[in-house]
């Protein structure tokens, strides 16, 4: 199926929702990249992702990378389109111009992410790591480090990892055993495996630039004693050219289920004498890096879930249009008809496009956020809009991640038995999206982040504000009057009474019984995001209607109303049962004793 880029969804999201006007008139970095821009920068990116990467994603899921003799050969047509991605000025985006990236906001950025993504998520996560890789660099390397990497990172001739996993250290960083042994140069020596290396070897760039978590001798014990060293597969002239090979070896790559194409790799650092890396910032505060990078990533996982699926969504649209399928309950067809006509079907469709709109406005107006607390003038705006975004990201990523596995699950079930084959293709996306929900830390740990950081920490004001915003929308949705805007106005207010019946119920307990509280952490997160997805399509449906008066694109804006109204009355309405499970199921989850499992 041919994959179309949503550029209608993402503008209107941007100029109405996420407030894309307002960064261009507040931020003078951004004064250039209004509306017209965003559209001839998305259209131009639909085109790339449309005709030359999407067409490799069931080929890269049939021929997936391979790994012989310590060199890691990617998928047929992986290495032409990342030149073309590269040359395009695809990378460096959203990256500084001074460093040869185009400056652009990372609201424009997100949804060329989401393109890229839906085109060929496998394709996507190099580029995806790369942007970490940059953005870690900016913050805590040195200058020689950012001039020396951060251009050819940029401009795609060099890619980026991320290294922290080790085969006994999972999200426990606290575990990790990479050891760093200072020389007198300055440079340390690393020794130590790290696994689950995204992209940590490959045949798409020159060089690879790791980073990598390790300890360097006499370090305090536990995380504060990690520190972050940049380890390139080749090492570095100092005229910028290429020299030896580092000690750094690919020795396997991971056999998976489903971004098959994407190169997960075991990298062995120091088995011939040591790995040369140099120190990113200060000794022990690696961990404190490298969340930059993370953060970053979460980011960015959250919108491959969008991008699944919506993928999926589509093909599932698609499908639904065409097999032909039993005669419509209602007697409107003389015979047989499409199954698009069967009201189950319909609900499915319903549930997968309302939840991925829902997620995507969440996703762009946390991108806006972004960029106004990083360039807006006035240091309060950017406290509040850092705020905000910090809570919005474990949300993106957790829910939005969990939203794709039952969006793809639906994709399947709408194909019947033909989903399950895998030469329809439902399959692959289904399969792809489950490592959504793991990598750059599991939806626990996204709420336990939400739990602890962003709702128990400050006693919950927070978390209380954003209902607020919430609240003022249901006004709006009042005055508004309209059969939809009455109906969306009744569900988004209780699962508003939900969350803060929740919030009310995590600040009690965080410290006096911390079980209670993370028992309910995941249902926890699924309400808030699930709230703040629907806030998000109430909005979107007050706007819609004002545009639909107005005469404005009818067939489109009638859509969007329809697609709130159902999400309010589909799935805002599980934010009831999620509240009860938190707010008086807590007891039962840890009631079993531990040897009856």
């Amino acid at each position: 199926m041919t994959y179309r880029a949503p550029v209608k969804d993402m503008l209107f999201n941007m100029q109405e929702l996420a407030g894309l006007q307002s960064l261009t008139e507040q931020i003078p970095a951004f004064a250039d990249y209004g509306i017209d821009t965003a559209q001839a920068v998305l259209e131009e990116c639909a085109k790339l992702n449309e005709d030359v990467i999407a067409p490799l994603n069931w080929e890269g899921d049939k021929n997936p990378s391979y790994w012989k003799d310590g060199q890691v050969f990617t998928t047929p047509g992986f290495k032409e389109a990342f030149k073309q991605f590269a040359e395009g000025g695809w990378q460096g985006l959203q990256h500084p111009t001074e460093f040869g990236g185009q400056g652009l906001p990372k609201i424009i950025g997100a949804a060329c992410g989401e393109m890229i993504n839906s085109a060929n998520v496998s394709f996507a996560l190099c580029p995806l790591l790369t942007d970490g890789a940059i953005e870690a660099l900016l913050t805590a390397g040195s200058e020689e480090q950012k001039n020396t990497f951060i251009p050819k990172l940029v401009d795609g001739s060099w890619t980026g990892t991320m290294n922290l996993t080790e085969p006994q250290a999972g999200s426990d960083l606290a575990q990790v055993r990479t050891r760093a042994e200072p020389q007198p140069d300055g440079t340390y020596k690393i020794f130590g495996t790290k696994i689950f290396i995204t992209y940590g070897e490959h045949d798409m760039a020159e060089n690879i630039v790791h980073l990598v978590l390790a300890r360097v001798a006499g370090a305090p014990e536990g995380v504060k004693g990690i520190s972050l060293f940049l380890v390139p597969k080749f090492l570095v002239n100092a005229d910028g050219s290429l020299g030896a090979r580092n000690d750094a070896h690919c020795v396997s790559i991971e056999h998976k289920m489903g971004i098959k194409a994407s190169p997960t790799a075991v990298l062995q650092f120091g088995d011939h004498g040591g790995a040369i890396g140099t120190l990113i910032g200060q000794e022990n505060r690696g961990l404190e890096y490298m969340f930059i990078m993370m953060n970053a990533a979460r980011f960015g996982v959250g919108v491959q879930g969008i991008a699944v699926a919506d993928r999926a969504y589509q093909k599932a649209a698609a499908f639904s249009r065409d097999r032909i399928q039993s005669r419509p309950v209602d007697g409107s067809l003389p015979s047989s008809g499409a199954i698009i006509h069967h009201p189950d079907v319909r609900r499915m469709l319903m549930t997968m496009r309302s939840l991925t709109e829902g997620c995507r406005a969440m996703a762009l107006v946390g991108a806006s956020a972004y960029d106004t607390a990083h360039h807006h003038a006035d240091a309060e705006v950017r406290k509040q809009a850092q705020a905000f975004y910090e809570f919005l990201v474990p949300l993106i990523k957790g829910y939005s991640t969990e939203m794709s596995l039952e969006v793809t699950d639906l994709g399947v079930q709408i194909h019947g038995g033909m989903g399950f084959i895998e030469e329809t293709g439902a399959a692959q996306y289904y399969r792809d999206a489950k490592i959504l929900t793991i990598y750059e830390g599991t939806t626990a740990i996204q709420a336990n982040d939400l739990v602890g950081r962003k709702t128990s920490r400050d006693g919950g004001e927070f978390a209380r504000s954003v209902a607020a915003l919430v609240e003022a929308t249901e006004a709006q949705l009042l005055t508004r009057g309209s059969p939809a805007a009455l109906a969306v106005h009744k569900r988004l207010s209780a699962a508003r009474q939900a969350y803060l019946d929740v919030v009310g119920f995590i600040v009690a307990n965080a410290r006096s019984n911390p079980n209670a509280a993370y028992a309910g952490s995941v249902p926890y997160l699924m309400l808030a995001g699930n709230l703040v997805a629907g806030w998000q399509l109430a909005r979107a449906l007050l706007v819609a209607e004002d545009k639909l008066a107005a005469g404005e694109d009818a067939a489109f804006m009638s859509a969007k109303i329809a697609t709130a109204r159902f999400y309010a009355e589909h799935i805002l309405t599980r934010s009831s049962s999620l509240r009860d499970a938190i707010v008086d199921g807590a007891d039962s989850v840890t009631a079993m004793a531990l040897d009856a499992f």
